[in-house]
């Protein structure tokens, strides 16, 4: 039998198989408003299967986004048409999750396609902030530091993003403590050189995530999961370390958090990252242990027995997969011909179902 395609019963939810919809950019957005191709998008890949679809980063301000094409749920209307996709989403079997976010220095950038560095004021760009007026990388905008009334707006930025999730239709939410985003930026000593209660020791760099947690569980149902995405390492001497990843998931666990998603890197410019298939795995394999906390594995994961193999030997809870979603929307589908599973298809595409072999 599968053990990627065996259900996982967190809190009131339970998934139909291992395999998670990572959260992808795309860039398709105007003023933080979802639109048909989010429906597409997101919804082709809960017909193709995965357990849970999760929407890309969701910036709970406007100056939170990356770039000026991002997602957004910094006001009430962007409700309608996000609870549009959610309902989409259920009605194929999986469930709809949100990763909240603030881009903190990287924001204000071009997508992709438009080219690279800062967008300007003039074209539609704004002013970043962060923990320290530090720019991540020669070029980019200098942010401004924030001040402790600023901190506070944004906790309650995600106070009240978790509360329009949650009127979307959402039952996971993930936060983005990840990439050099803002939430990483106040944990990584390399980008945190406050010397306030924010910044220094361990224990004041966490305190800005904390507070956030805190918060959103004033508004977000017990009996409904929230997730946590962290760079498990900076991958850079003097940064956030696998240690402290494993004590702040032994932290997180017990304040509401029921899953750490093991990312890593993305706070450090030209860091030298071994990338290779599987090459984060282990940071959920080790967290896991250490903790007894659910961990996502995430990164270069691309063929149905390498998931297969991560939920089978306990080294991950669940797999993330981005990449390999968008090069086939129905990759649970292929993985349970290829595995020998049983899986549910769409009705409408019943007829064309292969028998395992």
């Amino acid at each position: 039998m599968s053990q990627l395609f065996s259900p996982l019963t967190i809190k009131s939810l339970q998934l139909r198989n291992r395999i998670v919809v990572s959260p992808m950019c795309q860039y398709s957005s105007v003023d933080g408003f979802a639109n048909d191709w989010h429906l597409v998008h997101l919804g082709s890949r809960a017909a193709g299967g995965a357990a849970v679809v999760l929407t890309e980063a969701i910036a709970v301000a406007p100056e939170g986004r990356i770039s000026p094409s991002d997602l957004g749920i910094w006001k009430d209307e962007h409700v309608e048409f996000l609870k549009r996709i959610t309902t989409f989403i259920k009605a194929q079997g999986a469930i709809p999750g949100t990763q909240l976010a603030h881009a903190g220095r990287k924001a204000s950038t071009h997508a992709p396609w438009l080219g690279n560095g800062a967008v300007s004021k003039e074209n539609g760009g704004w002013q970043p902030v962060a923990p320290t007026a530090a720019a991540f990388k020669e070029g980019d905008l200098v942010p401004s530091e924030l001040s402790i009334t600023e901190i506070a707006t944004i906790v309650n930025q995600f106070k009240q993003a978790a509360k329009r999730a949650l009127d979307a239709g959402f039952q996971i939410i993930e936060l983005h403590g990840a990439h050099g985003y803002l939430i990483n930026e106040f944990l990584s000593p390399l980008s945190n050189r406050r010397t306030d209660q924010y910044g220094g020791p361990f224990e004041n760099r966490i305190r800005f995530l904390l507070e956030i947690i805190e918060s959103i569980k004033q508004v977000w149902p017990d009996s409904l999961p929230i997730f946590l995405r962290i760079s498990a390492t900076d991958w850079a001497e003097g940064g956030w370390t696998e240690a402290d990843s494993i004590q702040l998931a032994n932290l997180v666990k017990d304040k509401g958090i029921d899953l750490m998603d093991c990312s890593s890197g993305g706070n450090a410019p030209h860091v030298k990252i071994p990338v290779k298939p599987l090459y984060q795995l282990s940071f959920a394999t080790n967290i896991k242990k250490a903790t007894g906390i659910l961990t996502g594995a995430v990164g270069m994961i691309t063929t149905p027995e390498e998931c297969e193999n991560i939920i089978a030997n306990g080294e991950a809870d669940l797999v993330f997969m981005a990449r390999e979603f968008l090069r086939d929307p129905y990759f649970p589908l292929r993985a349970a011909y290829e595995l020998k599973a049983e899986t549910t298809w769409p009705k409408q595409y019943e007829r064309a179902k292969k028998k395992p072999l």
